[in-house]
């Protein structure tokens, strides 16, 4: 198998729902872009914590382990649409191969509980350049919450 779509992580959004963990706070806690090759396999109904993607994550020059912290974190609702957002993630000089997705955990939490992954559509790779995600300018996702 290998990674087929984009979409959010059931179990963190349950978890955070129901209180069985402290909540998601976007506002401090350590949220985390990591990039996983298409030899991963998520199942978005079943995966809660980063280590059951973290065995397929990219490596290369001048990517680090786990990932890079996001910056400017925002969760805003207007019109019963919640968007969730962040500025570009870029790995500067960097020498990384066959990066398929993105995923986004949060990393202050126990256990690092997933949030969403973005797939990329096709393997993209850098070569001692910057490798750049661009978020959508609708945000990283949307939640339509209108009946």
């Amino acid at each position: 198998m290998a990674v087929t779509a984009s979409g959010l992580f059931l179990p963190t959004f349950i978890d955070v729902l129901d209180g069985t963990q402290l909540a998601v706070n976007v506002a401090s806690d350590t949220l985390k872009c990591a990039m996983i090759t298409n030899s991963s396999t998520p199942n978005f109904d079943t995966h809660d914590h980063w280590s059951d993607l973290s065995s397929n994550e990219v490596s290369g020059t001048n990517y680090t382990a786990g990932g890079a912290s996001l910056a400017s974190v925002t969760l805003t609702g207007s019109s019963g649409t919640i968007k969730f957002d962040a500025n570009d993630v870029a790995w500067s000089s960097s020498t990384i191969s066959s990066a398929r997705a993105a995923v986004i955990y949060d990393d202050t939490l126990t256990n690092d509980p997933l949030i969403c992954l973005v797939n990329f559509g096709a393997d993209y790779s850098s070569a001692n350049g910057t490798f750049t995600i661009t978020w959508n300018a609708s945000g990283i996702f949307t939640l339509d919450l209108t009946p």
